[in-house]
């Protein structure tokens, strides 16, 4: 195989690897976001909660889709800005604590940190520091959501977001029309995976997403890698089980390896070059996965 070919398959292995990534990071966050006392449902065994959540993003989904109608992308950008700014607080305030305990100084780090992330975001969104920080930003988000709902609301979710992402893509299309609104803005809610070395998003951007034709980089949602994600983290919260080297256990364990499977068909439809909905196999993938380390609990 020769150095060409390596590298035009460069960007099919990193694209799982960052899901790999998210999901060890949320992991990783769950025990002090729980410590912080983050979480986003009252209830996180209540079936109501997947729901409410599609509830939520149905209408921010339509709220920006009416912006990109009307051409207010400048409000788009304030929208999406402070979403990332108060979700980086989320984040550092589980994380801070850690390194300095808790008080009025270690409220302001917190703070300084979110706008730091944010402001860096937004004046100089080059592919690596979108990657950089999305990173942090999805397993953080992954993490305060996976330690907020049970397995079975966390599954119940996975499903009815896979069926909506289908047809936001296939049928509707609208999920098009906003990631290529997001795109045109340099909108860092996604991640940039360049195909080839000197590659800049901040000089090409990746053009429209419907015209079929090459591009230099591949994009993957932020919530393509969030919601397997999720259940891996509600898996490990949740379930019971031995936690291998105390860190995960078997239906977690099942569910990363589900979601990398899933994810290799997700890549085998990419290689068409046309946009494909990210979580039908990547959620079915995780489900299944994590459906066989639960049955194997009782194995271990």
């Amino acid at each position: 195989m020769d150095t060409s070919t390596v590298k035009k398959y460069i960007p099919f292995i990193v694209m799982p690897a960052f899901l790999v990534i998210v999901e060890l990071g949320a992991l990783a966050l769950s025990l002090p976001v729980q410590a912080a006392g983050l979480s986003a449902f009252q209830d996180p065994e209540s079936v109501a909660n997947p729901f409410i959540f599609l509830a939520i993003l149905l209408g921010f989904t339509a709220f920006l889709l009416v912006l990109i109608k009307y051409g207010r992308k400048n409000l788009i950008a304030w929208v999406i800005g402070i979403s990332i700014f108060l979700t980086f607080g989320y984040i550092f305030a589980a994380m801070v604590p850690m390194v300095m305990g808790a008080g009025y100084a270690e409220i302001a780090v917190m703070a300084a940190l979110a706008v730091a992330a944010t402001v860096l975001l937004y004046r100089y969104p080059e592919w690596y520091v979108i990657d950089a920080l999305g990173l942090l930003l999805a397993a953080g988000v992954a993490s305060i959501f996976g330690v907020s709902l049970g397995t079975v609301p966390v599954i119940l979710l996975l499903v009815i977001l896979a069926v909506y992402d289908a047809i936001s893509v296939y049928k509707t299309k609208h999920m098009i029309t906003l990631a290529e609104g997001v795109i045109d803005l340099k909108t860092p809610i996604l991640f940039v995976i360049p195909k080839k070395r000197d590659y800049s998003f901040i000089r090409e951007g990746i053009g429209k997403l419907g015209d079929g034709g090459e591009r230099s980089a591949f994009i993957i949602g932020m919530g393509d890698l969030i919601m397997p994600s999720v259940l891996v983290v509600s898996a490990n919260v949740f379930t019971g089980g031995v936690k291998y080297f105390g860190f995960f256990n078997l239906p977690a364990l099942g569910a990363m390896i589900g979601s990398v499977a899933g994810f290799a068909v997700l890549l085998h439809f990419v290689m068409s070059g046309r946009p494909q909905a990210g979580l039908p196999p990547l959620n079915g993938g995780t489900i299944i996965g994590f459906l066989i380390g639960w049955a194997l609990i009782g194995f271990a």
